[in-house]
């Protein structure tokens, strides 16, 4: 969902400028007595902080293989993964705090319509396709966004979310206003749907997989399969625009390295969840075995290169904002660039 959160977004910028030079240096670690190779090579690392969207999850298998298998040190560098501030991700990659995070492609908008520039970029789409949708009890017959109708439906309460919905539900032929919406954040969804609410938005390789754990039998309908324009990139690996800019080999560096996690991953699925718990021990390892076998496939889906962002789909949500009036114009093709992933083979 969007938060709209830009005076947090330029108040970052603010105080956090000048740590930009700071953040792009190179690990500098002390040798240790022995003087030993490895301590060496440690020196001669460029360190990143990459900050990501929330707890660690299946979204970031890719990162956390590049950590364990070498990718990054190999690639010349030493990256601080870490999980996000109060005030999310992007305003770190903003500031200059990180060099790269983890963001939503509808979350982003008011960072690219602010009236300062905010040097934000998307460089990598995780997935390829939106994998978000509404979950149900099969019981209650929610088949379809129609059947909404007369359901409690847990809401943000924000405008684009409400928006998105009763596009779906009125294309379906229903009333949105027969909709219960009832302003909830749910955080453990197989407990809420056997409670009070009907239907969730959730992404699936988390959340619905873990109400299939509980041995729920659900509904489940996808934003993508419903509207085209809701088929946005989600997420995706943003960068501070004016950190690339000077230092373009060492971000292609970087996505290289975790193009051959996210390919790892997609190869040896099992192998990578293993490696997501090794590197993350409070996750619970049956959830992240089986959400890890169906998010593979979506790394990449149809495409041959990992993290391709196609322009004409990242324009189609930005326009659809526009036009209903959710957001100001945003010029074709800004916001994200495809020029740092690696060539095709």
């Amino acid at each position: 969902m969007i938060k709209f959160n830009l005076k947090k977004i330029i108040a970052a910028l603010m105080t956090g400028a000048m740590l930009l030079g700071a953040a792009a240096g190179c690990g500098k670690q002390a040798e240790d007595e022995s003087g030993s190779d490895s301590s060496a090579k440690s020196e001669e690392l460029t360190e990143i902080t990459f900050v990501l969207d929330w707890t660690p999850n299946t979204n970031h298998t890719g990162l956390y293989v590049a950590q364990a298998k070498g990718y990054f040190e190999d690639a010349g560098l030493k990256v601080n993964i870490i999980q996000p501030p109060e005030d999310g991700a992007t305003n770190m990659v903003a500031s200059g705090q990180a060099q790269f995070g983890i963001d939503f492609q509808d979350y982003l908008p008011p960072v690219f319509t602010s009236d300062e520039k905010v040097p934000v970029v998307a460089v990598a789409a995780v997935l390829q396709h939106n994998t978000s949708g509404i979950i149900s009890l099969k019981e209650d017959g929610i088949d379809s966004p129609k059947g909404l109708e007369g359901k409690n439906y847990a809401t943000w309460d924000l405008p684009v979310e409400k928006a998105m919905m009763q596009n779906i539900v009125e294309a379906d032929g229903g009333d949105f206003s027969k909709v219960n919406l009832i302003p909830e954040y749910v955080e453990n969804e197989p407990a809420a749907l056997q409670q009070d609410i009907d239907a969730i938005w959730v992404y699936y390789a988390w959340a619905g997989i873990s109400c299939k754990q509980a041995g729920l039998d659900t509904n489940m309908f996808y934003f993508k399969d419903l509207t085209p324009e809701f088929d946005y990139y989600s997420p995706v690996i943003i960068a501070n625009s004016d950190w690339t800019a000077k230092n373009p080999d060492i971000a292609k560096a970087f996505l290289e390295a975790t193009k051959d996690g996210y390919e790892f991953a997609i190869a040896n699925p099992d192998e990578a969840a293993d490696i997501l718990c090794e590197q993350v021990p409070e996750l619970d390892k049956e959830l992240v075995k089986e959400s890890q076998e169906w998010i593979s496939g979506q790394y990449k889906a149809e495409v041959a290169r990992w993290g391709y962002i196609d322009q004409a789909r990242w324009d189609a949500f930005f326009k659809w904002l526009s036009d209903n009036n959710l957001s100001d114009e945003i010029p074709a093709g800004y916001g994200f660039t495809n020029e740092y992933l690696p060539k095709e083979e």
